[in-house]
């Protein structure tokens, strides 16, 4: 069984060049879990697979990840997705349901004509260490991104470490990616108080783990140039990572 990750976008919310930043994990060619759906996730997911997402997983709630989550209320419930009305799978951390109800799924009337609920075309799941997806067991874990308990990583053990937007967190990766996993993980040629940066990978970051990074989430083409020019594996929007299989998930894993 063959494992990949395809980047979608790779790009920080003003570089609208590089495309919203999201992934996909793929088994066998095929799309298994979306992350992250912001607004131009959902046209490159159908450009590459000619459907709607069936799964997909949220790191937090800032529009630049969840944007596409509107259009993709209404491809479920009138387009290309109807026939899996009500089963298109969606994870997230507990902590952000809230967050997510609040900005995405409470306006008044999600429909002018009334009889729908924005939940009624998903199958929500809440998580907090993490869930199951066709067999396979995926981690959730806390990452530093603006308020504490709002954004949140993933990690497919022993294949892939997705950190979602967040500054350094060597204390969680020294714990999820124990096995040697890669990291996707968020950089920028520059760090602010949200974000990763190019100075902040040589300060906390060992060696060896700096060799496993893919960058992404950066703010331009010319950025990533820069980045990759340092030693560094920048993602490009579209480019496909292979990946090791999954470790086989302990009976307790949940």
């Amino acid at each position: 069984m063959e494992w990949t990750l395809r980047f979608l976008g790779t790009g920080a919310a003003h570089a609208v060049e590089l495309g919203s930043a999201s992934a996909v994990i793929e088994r066998d060619g095929h799309p298994l879990l979306l992350i992250d759906c912001g607004p131009d996730a959902l046209d490159r997911y159908r450009e590459t697979y000619g459907e709607s997402p069936r799964a997909l997983y949220l790191t937090h709630i800032h529009m630049d990840h969840v944007a596409g989550m509107e259009r993709l209320f209404f491809q479920t419930w009138f387009g290309a997705g109807a026939a899996h009305r009500g089963e298109v799978k969606l994870f997230a951390h507990a902590g952000l349901v809230p967050w997510l109800q609040e900005r995405i799924a409470d306006y008044p009337g999600v429909l002018a004509e009334g009889g729908v609920n924005y939940w009624d075309a998903f199958r929500l799941t809440p998580c907090s260490r993490g869930f199951w997806l066709e067999g396979q067991w995926f981690e959730v874990f806390a990452t530093r991104h603006h308020r504490p308990g709002t954004s949140f990583g993933l990690r497919l053990p022993g294949s892939l470490v997705f950190t979602g937007d967040t500054r350094p967190i060597p204390e969680q990766l020294a714990l999820y990616a124990e096995t040697g996993e890669p990291v996707a993980h968020d950089c920028g040629r520059v760090g602010n108080p949200s974000h990763t940066g190019l100075d902040d990978l040589a300060r906390e970051y060992p060696g060896e783990l700096r060799q496993r990074l893919w960058l992404y989430h950066y703010g331009s083409a010319a950025d990533g140039r820069i980045m990759a020019a340092e030693g560094y594996r920048v993602a490009a929007p579209g480019e496909v990572f292979r990946l090791a299989s999954p470790l086989i998930a302990t009976e307790d894993a949940g």
